[in-house]
Order: structure tokens, then sequence, then C-alpha cells
């Protein structure tokens, strides 16, 4: 399968905002076309669902952000609520990116924010440092198993509200389109293609996944997995596409 020519790709994804994205790198030196399309959407829970978790805003000191959505979402459910959010909330972003997005929303040299590196754990030593407090996670309703084992491993009090949900896209006027690679990021991703497509059938299509749940998720519906990242050599998925393109095009 893996020596068939690549022309072109689709990408389970929106398609990057930025101009000379790595993938407008991969269609201008390999001349192959890379569309893009989410599989899945998020969408936002209602307050009054949100109330029905039993969760006040009035009684955190402290709000846990692991992604741009998550601060949306906080953010939109607080405005719902008619809660004024208070000038001496801790926000604690798992990464710079986040810390960044959160801007949108708080004027950031007023307010008191913490950074992590980049994986939630690296966010340990912040949380000792203020483990009195009492923490939001506004998230959506897959969490990470990472997260909950983190924070209760250091016996903090803490609250997970779901504010939004992970929904499969409809995806049915792809029923005719035929890709030579088809590119995911989660496994919900590989779910969404199976209940739109209950009767996929992979043939010569290849395969890319990214992260270990991914995989375990495409090998689970019976996928053959031709592109596989991170790896030490392709640390992101633009390159082990382009890696894998740059091979199989070689000479023809």
């Amino acid at each position: 399968m893996s020596s068939l020519k690549v022309r072109t790709i689709l990408v389970s994804q929106p398609e990057p905002k930025v101009e000379n994205s790595p993938y407008h790198d991969l269609m201008q030196k390999h001349k192959v076309k890379v569309d893009f399309r989410s599989f899945i959407h998020v969408e936002g829970i209602s307050a009054k669902d949100v109330r029905a978790q039993k969760i006040d805003l009035n009684n955190f000191t402290a709000i846990i952000l692991t992604s741009k959505n998550a601060v949306d979402h906080f953010f939109r459910v607080a405005e719902e609520m008619r809660y004024k959010v208070p000038e001496d909330l801790r926000y604690f972003c798992q990464s710079e990116a986040i810390a960044y997005y959160l801007q949108k929303y708080v004027v950031y040299r007023k307010r008191k924010i913490y950074v992590g590196q980049k994986d939630f754990a690296d966010m340990s030593s912040l949380f000792k440092k203020y483990k009195d407090e009492k923490f939001l996670l506004p998230s959506s309703d897959q969490l990470n198993a990472d997260i909950p084992q983190t924070l209760n491993n250091l016996k903090l009090d803490w609250t997970a509200g779901t504010f939004y949900k992970t929904v499969m896209s409809d995806l049915s006027d792809l029923a005719d389109v035929y890709y030579d690679i088809l590119a995911f990021f989660s496994p919900t991703g590989i779910k969404s293609l199976f209940k739109n497509f209950p009767d996929f059938k992979q043939n010569n299509t290849r395969i890319a996944v990214f992260g270990s749940t991914t995989q375990k998720e495409a090998l689970e519906h019976g996928l053959r997995i031709d592109i596989l990242a991170p790896t030490p050599d392709t640390p992101s998925m633009t390159m082990a596409l382009e890696k894998y393109v740059a091979e199989v095009n070689k000479g023809k």
C-alpha cells in the first residue's frame, strides 16, 4: 500500500489561520492537495445545565484553564449567569498560549495569572504554593485522566465542571470523496469517521494518527496505521506527512 503516490490529504481539523503554515509548505513542495475539515466540534453547555451540576461561581477563588475552549466557555457561562468576575480571581493556565489567549477577556497585568510549561503535571509546583485556594476546572465532557489524578494527589479542594462538550460533526457530504491520506488527531475523530461511515473500508487510504490514544482508537477500529506522530524524527503531524509523502512520491 505504502508505495502508492499521494496526491490528496484530508486533515480532520480546521485550517490553520496563520499564513505559511507547515501544511502550505507541504502543498508547495510536493504538489499535493491538502483539505481541512473538522470531524468534531465543540458545543457550549448552558448556564442552566452548569448550575444543575451544583456549580456556583461565587464559591471559587481560582480557575484552572487547560485550553482556549475552557477560557471561552468559562467567560461565556459567567456572562450568562451574570457573574461579575472578581479582579482577585487567580488563573492557572496550562501553557503560555492559553495565558496569552486569556487577554481576550482580562487586563493581563492587573490579574493573578500563573503559567505552566506544557503538560498538566508541570503545574504541580504552582498548585502546591496555592493549596488553600478553591479551584474550579471548567472542561469538556471528555477530561484527560491525568488531570483529576494530579489534582487529587496534591489533595487540593477542586471541582470539575462540564462547560462544553465535544460533538461529532456531520460528514455526509464526504461520502463519495476519496483521499489518499486521512490525518487524525484524537480518538473522537476516529469515532466520528465510523459514526458517519459505519461501513468505511480503508483499502488504499493511508491513515495518519497523532498521539498514542488516537493510535489505540484507530487499531481498535481495525485500521492500518501508515503514518504515526509524534516520533523522535517527526515530532509534528506535518513533519510525519512530509517524510511519508517524500518517500512514496520519490521519482514518480
